[in-house]
């Protein structure tokens, strides 16, 4: 008895692809999440069986036209165009891996189209479209045109045409001739859904294919990566080397109380007198100062509130005592003899006030 599970179909593969991408296209996650990653490769991995199998069997050949391809084939056709959508929100940690997953999906799109081209699929449109295309890929535009008038009447034009489009498409998926889950529906019915689903598409390639043209313009631009090296870790790299350079040639430092430098002022922040000599800034704390060092507009702090007080105590500019303290006279130095000299003129002089001046001399508001 063979142990080996049979084979799946085609149609179950398919189903499942399709249930994956559908899932991947209602989903929340962000693009730059592992989550989001994982479902595309799986997308993609499913696709590619279906696409292996399709080749397996020889299921289409170009020597049929499209009257010989069945209804249940037509979805298939669509393979290539959802490998190349996939393969466009792979994640590429370098610019060589970004260029290599704009051709693979260049190649599924090309692919595609021409298929659909070799059964006279596409629109008279399409089918210019994609003569212009042939013509010169690397610089396709679905407008044609670098006028920018030109461009804007394209851009609108398209707007529209994928509009009718998607209306058409909703149309014919209504109709009870459709079917739903339950009833297959009427083969034309069910034929021309999937015939106005390949023309949507198509649309949808042409403007794939302009957009992959317009990111490989920039990257292009973009300057050659170190051998050996992601371009990430070398970019954050070089930014703190040019970081250094500055703050050394800046004379920067760690510290928020570094003197000011030659040139700027120098010396003590404030005068005998307390005036200013260079501008300084009181703060809470160097802590809470730190905090917030790098806010836009912020200015570095020169002292602290307790380094200010301490310079105010060092000039004498701050009175301390007080309470109790304040009424006890220090001990008189019987040595310093001008300064008792001083003191005693001080009281005459007080002494002579008060008698050339008795109490109540100044109120003359009330004399008659």
């Amino acid at each position: 008895m063979d142990d080996n599970p049979p084979p799946s179909s085609l149609k179950d593969l398919f189903t499942t692809a399709e249930s994956s991408r559908l899932l991947l296209e209602s989903s929340t996650l962000p693009p730059s999440s592992p989550s989001y990653t994982t479902a595309v490769h799986a997308a993609l991995a499913a696709y590619t069986s279906c696409s292996a199998a399709i080749a397996s069997v020889a299921l289409f050949s170009p020597n049929e036209s499209l009257d010989d391809l069945p209804t249940s084939s037509l979805p298939y056709l669509l393979i290539p165009h959802h490998l190349g959508d996939l393969t466009l929100r792979l994640p590429a940690p370098s610019l060589a891996e970004r260029k290599r997953l704009l051709a693979a999906a260049r190649a599924h799109h090309e692919h595609f189209l021409h298929h659909l081209d070799s059964y006279t699929l596409l629109s008279a449109a399409h089918a210019k479209l994609l003569e212009r295309y042939t013509a010169d890929p690397l610089a396709f535009s679905v407008a044609g045109t670098s006028d920018p008038a030109g461009r804007r009447d394209a851009k609108i034009a398209n707007f529209r045409a994928e509009k009718e489009m998607r209306a058409k498409l909703d149309f014919l998926r209504r109709r009870p001739e459709y079917g739903d889950d339950g009833h297959p529906g009427d083969e034309d019915a069910v034929r021309a859904v999937h015939l106005a689903n390949l023309e949507f598409h198509a649309h949808q390639a042409f403007q794939a294919l302009e957009g992959i043209n317009r990111e490989w313009d920039v990257l292009k631009q973009a300057p050659p990566e170190p051998a050996g090296r992601p371009a990430a870790a070398d970019g954050a790299e070089e930014d703190a080397r040019r970081r250094q350079r500055g703050r050394v040639e800046d004379g920067y430092s760690e510290r928020l109380d570094m003197p000011l430098r030659a040139g700027q002022g120098g010396g003590p922040l404030l005068s005998k007198e307390g005036r200013p000599l260079q501008p300084f800034t009181l703060v809470g704390s160097r802590q809470e100062l730190a905090k917030g060092v790098f806010r836009p507009g912020h200015n570095l702090p020169t002292m602290s509130i307790d380094e200010y007080l301490e310079e105010e105590r060092r000039r004498g500019g701050i009175i301390e005592g007080g309470g109790e303290a304040s009424g006890i006279r220090p001990e008189p130095d019987e040595d310093d003899y001008e300064k008792g000299e001083a003191e005693t003129m001080k009281a005459r002089a007080w002494d002579e006030y008060v008698e050339a001046n008795p109490k109540g001399s100044g109120n003359t508001l009330n004399r008659g």
